[in-house]
């Protein structure tokens, strides 16, 4: 294995085989470009030195199998090889799931002009999602985390809440019309928004007290909406006026606690709190899914009903459907099922091989962990940095 001096390498570069570090410590996967960042870290850590058995890949140069076959894959960018699954194997899915975040935000624009009709592009939307939850549920799910669908975001948040409260609705077994309530307060359960002046949402950095007096009357003017100006049952209304409550009491706008909230608005508040922290904002970058389902599991009792919490945890796995994760042989692949008795041994497609060949269109190999008893899931991956040169 020859080594290669720090200072000869630069950001972009690329090799056809793993390059390492300090034995069998990966620096940097095959295939996959040198971030700077990377090499200032390296640095400042006093390593001088990288080791790899591959070559620098020239410009537009695909790797090659390590068995001398000589095949060599496209050179994708990071962007098309992390298209999210459902992109890529089922472009109808693809587009319901567009069509359901414009409909949604047509009808968060509509609100005010013509009640009537708006209500009746909702119940479309409703109806979309109660059938992707129930046929697709996979491939909806994976949307969440890799979907690339731009701007729109209290449409898009919206419609990822109502996909993954539907989800932990069917699996807690609801009666058809509590799952309807459900999946509606779900997609309006931050309706309000839309009365909240734009200068306050889009604001990096602190509120101010008032500001966040004015974002927190979200919740009121939401039930007031759906109450009121829709005529949603008050079910459907209580959604949007409790997810903001705490398990232990410590919530607004009332200070609710435990049972004292409603069932409904408990699932809604686990299902907005991921899909917030697996979001882009204003103020922060996202999330991956498995940080943020590592913080949900951090919460013992005080913001999530335990059981709705479990249940959720139970459906989507430690690393959603969606993540892209590095195995301890090197292959880098995307969860695409997940095993809700094995949660930390998920089903994935290889994006990546162990011999740096990449794979466009999910055409990779299918690894079943709970399968394949010498492979394990070493990191989770943030997508962003197969998109950095």
């Amino acid at each position: 294995m020859k080594k290669i001096q720090l200072e000869s390498i630069k950001a972009g570069m690329k090799f056809t085989l793993d390059v390492f570090i300090e034995g069998t410590n990966i620096f940097v996967p095959a295939g996959v470009a040198v971030r700077q960042r990377d090499l200032d870290q390296l640095k400042r850590w006093g390593i001088t030195q990288v080791h790899t058995e591959g070559e620098l890949m020239s410009e537009g140069s695909s790797s090659k199998s390590r068995d001398g076959s000589g095949r060599s894959s496209d050179s994708q960018d990071g962007k098309t090889l992390l298209k999210p699954m459902a992109v890529q194997e089922n472009k109808e899915i693809y587009r319901l799931y567009t069509d359901m975040v414009e409909k949604l935000d047509s009808f968060f624009s509509e609100l005010t002009d013509s009640t009537d009709n708006a209500k009746r592009s909702l119940d479309q939307v409703v109806q979309s999602v109660l059938a992707a939850v129930r046929d697709q549920q996979r491939e909806i799910i994976g949307f969440i985390l890799g979907g690339d669908v731009q701007g729109k975001p209290l449409a898009k948040n919206s419609i990822n809440s109502a996909i993954l409260s539907t989800v932990i609705g069917k699996e807690l077994k609801l009666p058809a019309y509590r799952l309807l309530h459900l999946t509606t307060g779900a997609l309006l359960h931050d309706v309000g928004m839309t009365r909240v002046p734009e200068a306050i949402l889009r604001k990096q950095g602190d509120l101010s007290e008032d500001e966040q007096q004015k974002m927190r009357a979200h919740t009121l003017l939401s039930y007031k909406i759906i109450t009121k100006e829709l005529a949603f049952p008050e079910d459907v209304g209580r959604i949007a006026l409790q997810h903001h409550e705490r398990w232990d009491g410590d919530g607004y706008p009332r200070k609710a606690r435990g049972q004292d909230i409603d069932l409904l608005a408990r699932i809604v508040s686990v299902a907005d709190a991921f899909e917030a922290m697996v979001s882009e904002k204003p103020y922060r970058n996202s999330m991956i899914g498995y940080t943020a389902m590592k913080n949900l599991l951090s919460d013992n009792s005080r913001r999530f009903d335990p059981e709705v919490l479990r249940v959720f945890i139970k459906s989507m796995g430690i690393y959603p459907i969606g993540s892209i994760v590095l195995l301890n042989n090197a292959v880098i692949a995307r969860v695409v099922d997940v095993h809700p008795d094995a949660p930390l041994r998920p089903k994935l497609r290889s994006l990546i091989d162990e011999y740096g060949k990449q794979y466009a269109n999910d055409e990779g190999d299918i690894i079943d962990l709970l399968a394949e008893k010498t492979l394990f899931i070493a990191k989770a991956i943030d997508p962003k940095e197969f998109q950095e040169s």
